[in-house]
């Protein structure tokens, strides 16, 4: 492999000298969203909702607009996809669907049947190698391009469903990786294709020093944990006395920060942090320069952006969408510092469909954002507003002032003498944790990093609780409720059926909720 890696190394620096800037942002998004109306007009989504008409329009974009309401996953489903799970052609986009990504998210208690076509399936292998010329901009040594790729994520093991195969999304990516890169694709098809993920985890912790790792992918929770098993089963101080080539790990999901400081302990040297953003639905950017917080949104590939402002004028303190047709803005009318829910138009046959992400452009120039949340994920009962990204940077912030390793973390809001209070729950394995001490400082952060909070502390918002808990218990959940591993990952804010979930759950293991 190392003739191929100084051969990748050596392309990617000729295609960056020789990259040409062949169209502004809105002229690459409107190309997509022509391309999508043209091979989706025939059907049933398409001609129900006068595909034909919206592209013989002067005015198409704004027909396009006007004509189709933006829906949530359940109206998509109950009206267009449960016909391509019964195995009904040409319904959402053209032909049968042959893969459907199952995912609960972080807020649904049951799983989601999310199509995945082979259009779609092409344009997430475009984003890739698209990411994978961008990382001549990190620098990074020419034997990085030489070395294993380990990939944690589902199992590609699928289930057949008569003419469809169901799983997990990275499942259905990596059987589906170009041939070439299978030579550095780690754990292997073998390892990969248990169902069991403890299973999987014990091969790859006993096979690790048989490969050469560079690049490690994958949620930061599970990675984490696999790289802690190595270290411990093998009896070694860090990960890089086992992988001394690991150059690079490539994450997403869920926000890097309540992480970071864990992360470090479990390395001998520095390493290469690069944020994807990919979900079920589609692979959407990456980070591509090295030292800003901030994913560059890919615009011509399969899919089509629509941002709209997360404000009470479009959502519901629940975050329901309010009205089906609102005022939404294309990649050139956006502006930095606004909080955007993310609206999807793709070639998996999902139209004007609200992914649930909340997103905020840290560069407009570069159509780079930042994910702040989620649209039912923000916590406000009564008026505090706070963010995902209010809450992770909170965690990280007393996780580095009082030295304590915080892996995981979760919220929920309750009524409270008569107003309101929070409840956090924060999982760590350091013994004496000081959790008055974790509560005033979590409690001072928040109220320096969101007004609202700050306000309502003063008024509605009457008290806050902090139970310190071991990790192993976060872990314990997911496993409990059958999303261990994969793409799964702990929910920051727990309301309803999740958060009765988790009470039950504690009970069950003597802890009181």
């Amino acid at each position: 492999m190392p003739i191929i890696g100084n051969l990748i190394a050596r392309t990617l620096q000729v295609k960056k000298q020789f990259q040409i800037a062949l169209g502004t942002p809105r002229t690459y998004q409107l190309q997509v969203l022509r391309r999508l109306l043209q091979k989706a007009q025939f059907t049933e989504f398409g001609t129900t909702y006068h595909f034909t008409r919206i592209l013989l329009s002067p005015q198409w974009v704004k027909e396009y607009q006007h004509t189709v309401p933006i829906h949530s996953y359940n109206e998509m489903y109950r009206q267009w996809w449960h016909k391509c799970l019964k195995g009904h052609a040409d319904v959402t986009w053209p032909g049968k669907v042959p893969y459907f990504a199952l995912s609960s998210g972080t807020s649904e208690s049951s799983s989601k049947h999310i199509p995945v076509t082979r259009d779609m399936l092409r344009n997430i292998r475009k984003v890739g190698m698209k990411q994978l010329y961008s990382m001549v901009n990190f620098n990074l040594p020419a034997k990085t391009f030489e070395k294993g790729i380990l990939m944690l994520g589902g199992t590609t093991a699928l289930n057949q469903k008569g003419d469809y195969y169901e799983g997990d999304m990275s499942g259905i990516s990596a059987k589906n990786i170009p041939r070439w890169f299978r030579a550095f694709y780690k754990p292997g098809e073998k390892i990969a294709s248990k169902p069991d993920w403890d299973q999987r985890i014990r091969l790859i912790v006993r096979k690790a020093p048989e490969w050469d790792v560079g690049t490690i992918c994958g949620i930061p929770a599970w990675v984490q944990i696999v790289m802690q098993n190595i270290i411990e089963y093998h009896g070694v101080k860090h990960i890089h006395e086992i992988w001394p080539n690991l150059a690079v790990y490539i994450h997403g999901g869920v926000s890097m920060e309540p992480y970071r400081e864990s992360f470090k302990r479990l390395l001998g040297k520095p390493i290469t942090f690069i944020e994807t953003y990919m979900a079920s639905e589609g692979s959407f950017g990456f980070q591509a320069r090295p030292g800003v917080r901030g994913i560059k949104l890919v615009l011509n590939a399969g899919i089509f952006f629509e941002f709209l402002p997360f404000t009470r004028h479009n959502f519901t303190e629940d975050g329901e969408l309010i009205n089906s047709y609102p005022r939404t803005y294309l990649i050139d009318e956006v502006e930095e510092g606004v909080d955007y829910a993310v609206v999807l138009s793709t070639c998996a046959g999902a139209w004007r469909y609200l992914i649930g992400d909340v997103i905020r452009f840290t560069s407009v120039a570069e159509h780079e954002i930042i994910i702040v949340g989620r649209t039912k994920q923000f916590l406000s009962i009564c008026g505090e507003h706070l963010s995902i990204d209010n809450m992770n940077k909170a965690i990280d912030i007393v996780s580095r002032k009082l030295g304590i390793c915080i892996r995981e973390f979760t919220v929920t809001g309750m009524k409270y003498q008569n107003l309101f209070a929070h409840k956090w729950y924060i999982g760590t394995d350091n013994p004496h944790v000081n959790t008055e001490q974790v509560k005033a400082l979590l409690d001072q952060t928040l109220c320096e990093l969101n007004d609202d909070y700050a306000v309502e502390r003063a008024s509605a918002l009457k008290e806050i609780f902090v139970e310190i808990l071991p990790n192993e218990l976060f872990i314990g959940f997911l496993r409990h409720i059958g999303k261990e591993g994969g793409m799964n990952k702990f929910p920051r804010v727990l309301k309803n059926e999740k958060l009765a979930q988790w009470e039950e759950y504690l009970r069950s293991q003597r802890i009181p909720s």
